[in-house]
């Protein structure tokens, strides 16, 4: 995992360092130089122009160029301050953006590299350290060099757009104090059970509570989510309906009533290792109270996804608990919280994690995973294909199998996320859907396990 931290929580790292600024300035520069120096295929004969600001990030800039005219380039250190906005600057092999750090706050409106590579320090300038935000002037960057962690701007649109490859700078700061992680292979193939050699199907079964008329799709989804992810077994009911041809028909399918099936579901988990409820399930409102009770008394880890989420409502806290895994997206949020999530996506995640005393899976671009003692993991594997009806409820299969195999509820939820994310970029980059990501989910297992 690669520690993640905001701009406030940097700012005390840096204070609390034994080093003087003077050193942390210096071990900066020379790895801003070395990228640079990386862009620019060599020194000798380049021409580089740093655009420097009056902080540290200014700072580590200028002791960037010095180290890259100690070494042959020819290089200028313009004052950020003195450029207007989107003034062309001369021809030259490479801009170094050193004017704003993490702290900037407003809009600023970059120069023009006029056509040259541009190495970001730190973030972007004009970038929002904290949430990504960006007015349309900020600093777009070929490369990012950031510092001892990376920071949330770096990581949602649009500045994870802005930074280009970002590279992590060891300069010797302890980000052990770090609550936040952006994860990756390694961490998923980790998490990931082992299948032992003796083993039968209800060692990972899990029962789908889904669909409704007109919304079998849903529940065919979530459990071909499940199937691919590694449940051994997947029971679906769809109250009050028949989920129809399009169930994989592997899927055990199991009838309970419209009103009044959480008794048939309570009495009959015993068997399962998850819970799904929710995806395709419909909004009238005689099931809620089925949806409510299911969830506060279930014994095994759930999935609340869909539906589920808006039978749950603004009272969420009155039925989830640790065992529980809510996967909103931000128009779900809003209704579980009675508010968006704002700009702050990490925040907004803990905040009802925190609420409902459960793990979180906040939707996005850039999906946040968070859990009830503020834990939090982030996954950028996906990309804008997964933006299709159907993807969630694959999404919430597989977080369901996973949970059923026996990950921890916080890391079956990101690796969820992490797999599914990466099975979206292998499918087509136009026309992708949903039912596609179940063809691709095999080779994802087989490559992070071969």
């Amino acid at each position: 995992m690669i520690p993640v931290v905001t701009p406030e929580e940097m700012a005390a790292i840096d204070r609390s360092a034994p080093e003087p600024v003077d050193v942390l300035v210096a071990r900066a520069g020379k790895a801003v130089a070395l990228r640079a120096l990386s862009m620019l295929g060599g020194a000798y004969g380049r021409h580089v122009v740093v655009v420097a600001g009056k902080g540290n990030n200014g700072n580590d800039g200028r002791d960037a160029a010095r180290r890259l005219r100690h070494r042959g380039a020819r290089v200028e250190v313009l004052d950020a301050a003195t450029l207007g906005p989107g003034e062309r600057l001369g021809p030259c092999d490479l801009v170094v953006d050193a004017a704003y750090g993490t702290g900037f706050r407003g809009e600023y409106e970059a120069p023009d590299p006029g056509g040259a590579p541009v190495l970001a320090v730190d973030v972007p300038s004009g970038v929002n350290g904290l949430t990504g935000e960006a007015a349309p002037g900020a600093v777009r960057a070929d490369a990012t060099v950031t510092f001892a962690a990376l920071k949330p701007g770096l990581l949602f649109y649009p500045g994870r757009e802005l930074a280009g490859a970002v590279t992590v700078a060891d300069i010797g700061l302890d980000c052990s104090s770090a609550t936040t992680d952006l994860i990756d292979a390694d961490d998923v193939t980790g998490w990931l059970p082992e299948r032992p050699h003796e083993t039968h199907k209800w060692r990972a079964a899990i029962w789908i509570v889904a669909g409704s008329p007109g919304m079998a799709g849903a529940a065919a989804l979530a459990a071909g989510g499940a199937q691919r992810a590694g449940a051994g077994y997947v029971r679906l009911s769809s109250p009050g309906a028949d989920p129809g041809a399009a169930v994989p028909v592997e899927v055990v399918h199991t009838k309970i009533p419209h009103v009044g099936w959480d008794s048939d579901v309570l009495e009959g988990l015993s068997r399962f290792k998850a819970l799904i409820v929710g995806p395709g399930l419909g909004t009238d409102p005689a099931t809620a109270p089925s949806v409510h009770r299911v969830v506060l008394e279930s014994p095994v880890p759930t999935v609340v996804d869909g539906d589920g989420l808006t039978a749950l409502g603004t009272d969420v806290g009155l039925y989830t608990h640790p065992l529980t895994v809510l996967t909103p997206h931000d128009g779900e949020y809003e209704r579980l919280m009675g508010h968006t999530p704002g700009a702050d996506r990490i925040e907004a995640a803990r905040a009802l994690a925190r609420t409902a005393n459960a793990t979180v899976l906040l939707k996005g671009a850039t999906p946040v995973i968070a859990d009830r003692e503020g834990r939090a993991l982030l996954v950028t594997t996906g990309d804008a294909r997964l933006a299709t009806a159907g993807t969630g409820d694959v999404l919430s299969g597989i977080i369901g199998a996973l949970l059923a195999q026996g990950v921890h509820p916080l890391r079956a939820a990101a690796s969820g996320a992490w797999l599914h994310g990466r099975a979206s970029t292998l499918g087509p980059r136009r026309g992708l859907v949903a039912s596609d990501l179940l063809e691709c989910l095999p080779a994802v297992f087989d490559d992070l396990e071969g």
